[in-house]
């Protein structure tokens, strides 16, 4: 258990496990349960971190690793390591600050912020504190077409890079956790990007019914057809776990997957994302960029995600734990974390690039515990 700072002070981080403790202990519990909970009985919430511990390295030694290059490519620029932020909502319940904080910090660490439409800041001002940073917006494709149309044009319009499509919720997962709590954003904040919509103006409105109006069961890939008429912008769809939804994607002119399970909030018993990554990769033949969140606690798991075949790994909720702790700057010592985190298993791994991390640095660990 982690030891107690004196009153008013913060105990040094040096995990990601400390800055969860930390946000655990200090944020309010309808906050720190809506960014905590799962879907149901949270299987997949528990696997996700627990599968990457299935999974072992195998490194190479007597490689010169003395210079180590962590950059990537991505849509829109290049990022000093491969590991982001994920879209995640509500950023003003961990600090007043909220997405803005996140931005500035991003961009402060040379990676790229992704920022969800449930946001509690708009989309301009977070691209105002971005400044330079790359960042990417996620959007849904509503019932109202119009509303989408709208969202991607303010996006285009703020410099936002790609836009990654989240497909995963055609209504609203069960969440027990919020439904015990009657979860509702605080009084004093509003989704920011939807102040003409009155369904979300409502102070008394009850946030599940009303993200859940919003959204289109009716969905089907002629939507992603639509999407594609509307924006040039690279699209990325958030959500596939398949190889059938792989290859239907990529006949829709997209550009990359995001295999992810929604931080194990929609449907539980999906398989943990970095079980699902080979199959999504294996059915992508290299024709997309792909991408995995969920689960992602350390820099050895990072690695693990590249050798198997990610571009890059997104991270959720850790960056709302630094928030937590410490605004702005919590998020940057998260990611200075993970940064320094990876450098240090690609040194130890024999890497000295990212195209060094082979299929072969990664075994399930049943390799060596063969039935």
């Amino acid at each position: 258990a982690a030891c107690k700072a004196a009153k008013g002070q913060r105990l040094p981080m040096f995990s990601l496990a400390d800055f969860e403790a930390h946000a655990g202990a200090v944020l309010d519990k309808n906050a720190w349960d809506y960014y905590s909970s799962g879907a149901d009985q949270e299987q997949t919430l528990r696997d996700n971190k627990e599968a990457f511990r299935r999974y072992r390295l195998r490194p190479r030694f007597l490689r010169d690793v003395s210079q180590v290059d962590t950059k990537v490519q991505l849509f829109g620029g290049e990022v000093a390591f491969p590991i982001c932020v994920s879209p995640t909502a509500m950023h003003c319940m961990a600090h007043p600050d909220g997405e803005t904080a996140t931005a500035r910090a991003c961009t402060k660490m040379g990676t790229c912020m992704v920022l969800s439409c449930w946001s509690t800041t708009c989309i301009e001002e977070v691209a105002e504190a971005s400044g330079s940073g790359l960042r990417w917006c996620q959007l849904y494709i509503f019932r109202d077409r119009q509303l989408t149309r709208e969202l991607v044009l303010r996006a285009e319009k703020a410099g936002y890079k790609a836009l990654v499509i989240t497909l995963d919720q055609p209504t609203v997962g069960r969440r027990l956790v919020d439904e015990r709590n009657h979860f509702n954003l605080p009084k004093h904040l509003s989704l920011a990007n939807y102040s003409a919509q009155s369904s979300l103006k409502q102070r008394d409105l009850v946030l599940h019914e009303s993200t859940s109006a919003m959204l289109d069961p009716s969905l089907d890939w002629r939507a992603i057809d639509w999407l594609r008429g509307v924006t040039k912008l690279p699209i990325i769809l958030k959500g596939i776990l398949t190889a059938e939804d792989t290859e239907e994607a990529i006949k829709h002119n997209i550009q990359g997957i995001l295999v992810s399970n929604h931080g194990a909030r929609q449907l539980d018993g999906v398989p943990a994302t970095i079980d699902a990554l080979p199959e999504v990769v294996k059915a992508a033949r290299g024709r997309v960029d792909v991408f995995l969140d969920g689960g992602v606690r350390q820099g050895t798991d990072a690695l693990k995600a590249l050798a198997m075949g990610a571009k890059a790994v997104f991270v959720g909720r850790p960056a709302l734990w630094g928030l937590a702790y410490k605004g702005s700057e919590g998020v940057e010592q998260v990611l200075k974390i993970l940064k320094d985190e990876f450098k240090l298993a690609m040194m130890l791994s024999g890497c000295a690039k990212l195209s060094d991390i082979r299929p072969e640095l990664v075994v399930h660990e049943s390799y060596y515990n063969p039935p």
